[in-house]
């Protein structure tokens, strides 16, 4: 298991100078190691590094040696995942392109400590102090250990990014006394803790649509090669804001099953869900909705945070989750109700009223091998409480949420 930290730092001319240098010998080392991968159709490092050493050395006299092994490493991993993709009908150019270099470090090429990081370069080794975060203490003072690998990047302005991975053993996981089913949804998730289920909005529809419009504004008649467009592109920030809901969100659905002793339910989603998932759906923006609303990121995330916590997850199969009384089997009629899928449905047997998301809870439960029983005409699975992105990110637990939710019915 890995994680990985990144930090910044800002450094002297003269040291960002000898690592730009090193920067600029490894890329073309790197070109040709990715050449003679693909003249050789080979992916292997061994192979790569047999074939250019010699060569790479002859040119590169001054660069340090295990820079031309770190670049046929780089240089493997690019050209396996080039024929990965291509396999899949996802590559577009004839061969990999370098475009970004990060440059990879071995544990001869640098040597931590706390008060400083040593880099060897052209010009012998220098130095950079990096201030750490509050997370890199998190996994320096508990079972995680630094690898003895690294990377490193430069920005504009003398700034160099450096890379830390930290490595454990992956840990078993416990035996669950329970079940939380979560299903993934466009603009919420829904999750049940201690059969009570919960609406947690995340937003996304808005997110994604909100900078789709900043977007069509900046590049209106103008050309997205246009240097003014480029640098306004480049200050939204979709991805991070999405990335922290991700996060957040997992890691509090993980707390709940990990205090609980749960195991976590999740739809076994095909590759590539949205491409399935838009097949019948003409309507561009719900497509471009679809797509941007990352239904695997979001289930990754909860699995990786799950790993780190111990926390058995079961996958299941989603078909017809949402569709499906749990209580007699039979179909759920959804009426028209004005938005693109009608939340509410009827079962066609009981005539229970059945919300679309706490439904599909149910069915996940089962479906893991959960028998508890199924409350009938509750309230709540047809209007479950929903819960506003701004509440539950400042929440320290789902529990905490739960009991504010109890308080505030009482009030009313």
């Amino acid at each position: 298991m890995e994680r990985t930290i990144k930090l910044r730092v800002r450094v002297d001319y003269i040291t960002y100078s000898a690592l730009k240098e090193v920067e600029g010998e490894y890329r073309e080392v790197l070109e040709d190691a990715i050449n003679y991968g693909l003249s050789n159709k080979t992916t292997s490092f061994t192979r790569i590094k047999a074939g250019v050493y010699k060569t790479e050395r002859e040119k590169h006299k001054d660069l340090p040696s295990h820079y031309i092994y770190t670049a046929c490493e780089d240089a493997s991993e690019r050209l396996d995942s080039f024929e990965k993709l291509k396999k899949r009908g996802r590559s577009y150019t004839e061969k990999p392109s370098v475009r970004k270099v990060t440059v990879h470090l071995d544990d001869h090429l640098w040597k931590f400590s706390l008060d400083k990081i040593s880099i060897s370069t052209m010009q012998g080794r220098v130095f950079i102090s990096p201030t750490f975060p509050k997370i890199f203490w998190r996994y320096y003072n508990t079972e995680w250990r630094i690898a003895s690998e690294a990377r490193f990047k430069l920005l504009k302005g003398n700034v160099v990014e450096f890379f830390i991975v930290f490595k454990r053993d992956e840990p078993k996981p416990y035996e669950p006394k329970g079940f939380i089913p979560v299903d993934l949804n466009e603009d919420s998730v829904s999750v049940l803790v201690d059969g009570k289920p919960m609406l947690l909005e995340t937003n996304t529809k808005r997110i994604t649509l909100g900078y789709e419009y900043r977007r069509k504004a900046i590049t209106t008649r103008r050309s997205a090669e246009d240097r003014e467009v480029k640098r306004k592109l480049k200050r939204l920030r979709e991805r991070d804001k999405k990335v922290v809901i991700r996060r957040k969100l997992a890691k509090l659905i993980v707390k709940e099953a990990f205090e609980s002793m749960s195991a976590i339910v999740l739809e076994a989603l095909p590759r590539r869900p949205p491409e399935h998932m838009i097949k019948d759906v003409k309507d561009s923006q719900l497509r471009l909705r679809i797509y941007r609303s990352a239904f695997s990121s979001m289930k990754n995330a909860i699995i990786e945070k799950a790993k780190e916590f111990r926390v058995p997850v079961v996958l299941v199969n989603p078909s017809y989750t949402s569709s499906t009384c749990p209580i007699h089997g039979a179909k759920i009629v959804y009426q028209p109700d004005g938005g693109d899928a009608p939340r509410v449905g009827v079962c066609e047997k009981g005539k229970e009223k059945w919300h679309r998301d706490v439904v599909a809870l149910y069915n996940l439960r089962k479906r893991a091998g959960d028998v508890s029983p199924v409350p009938l005409g509750s309230k709540e699975s047809h209007d479950p409480p929903t819960v506003k992105l701004g509440r539950w990110l400042r929440a320290k637990s789902l529990h905490s949420i739960m009991n504010e939710h109890k308080m505030i019915e009482m009030k009313v």
